[in-house]
């Protein structure tokens, strides 16, 4: 009997000491990255998707990695947007190169592809993720082969703002498209010389980088299939279509850069 009682207490201290049989809970899929809208590209390994942001910054995507062009403006104009795999920035003026910026949207594997003048202006944290390429140089980043394009001023009364050799113009390999990326620059030989150019950004602003005609003319002589005028503040980007015209072969595309 007592055998009995010790076996019943024995069995109801149990029952209150274990936890509950309960089965796992789910864990909750983490969030999907943004995907990235925009003008598509197609190439050998998937659509070139380009999304203009403000100015000078831009976004592309291509092959599961995001590309970022000289953001500035801190977080809020990226929110929603994927995170950058590589950043290209073309200088160091403010409205190209913003550390804090950099620093609110780059990841531990970002890799920011710069000028040496660029680098110089980074703060320590960000200067190991840069990797400098002077004009001229060339590199593999993320399966993106890039050259780096003088960019600088020609004009006499414009020389102070950008001189030769400080900062980049980049042409981008991408699944067998090739991309250019002016930056801040008048149309210079260099620029008129490139050839094969499927998607361009031609800048166009005073005193700055050159004007609507100058860029248009530039334009008509390396004849990219598609160029977007950009970093075109206080200029009329339907003048550059009208001057670019239709009998060489390039359109085209003006998009709203400055909502």
């Amino acid at each position: 009997m007592i055998n009995a009682r010790l076996l019943a207490v024995s069995t109801l201290w149990l029952s209150l000491s274990l936890p509950a049989c309960t089965s796992s809970p789910e864990v909750p899929p983490a969030p999907a990255e943004p995907t990235l809208s925009g003008d598509a590209f197609p190439t050998s390994q998937g659509d070139l998707i380009v999304h203009p942001v403000n100015h000078a910054s831009l976004l592309m995507s291509w092959a599961g990695k995001t590309v970022y062009v000289d953001p500035v403006g801190g977080a809020a104009p990226f929110e929603g947007l994927p995170s950058p795999d590589v950043v290209f920035v073309t200088d160091i003026h403010a409205d190209h190169l913003s550390a804090d910026t950099l620093t609110a949207l780059v990841k531990a594997d970002t890799v920011i592809v710069a000028p040496q003048a660029v680098r110089d202006a980074l703060p320590e944290s960000l200067r190991g993720a840069t990797q400098v390429l002077a004009n001229g140089g060339t590199l593999t980043v993320k399966d993106i082969a890039v050259e780096a394009i003088p960019m600088y001023n020609l004009t006499p009364d414009r020389l102070q703002f950008h001189v030769k050799g400080r900062g980049n113009g980049y042409v981008l390999t991408v699944g067998g498209e090739r991309v250019y990326i002016a930056g801040d620059t008048e149309d210079i030989p260099e620029m008129r010389q490139l050839r094969d150019i499927d998607v361009a950004f031609v800048p166009m602003n005073l005193p700055y980088t050159m004007t609507v005609a100058q860029a248009a003319d530039a334009v008509r002589e390396f004849k990219p299939k598609v160029v977007y005028p950009y970093h075109s503040r206080g200029s009329d980007p339907n003048e550059f279509t009208r001057l670019v015209g239709t009998d060489v072969g390039v359109e085209v595309r003006v998009r709203n850069w400055y909502e």
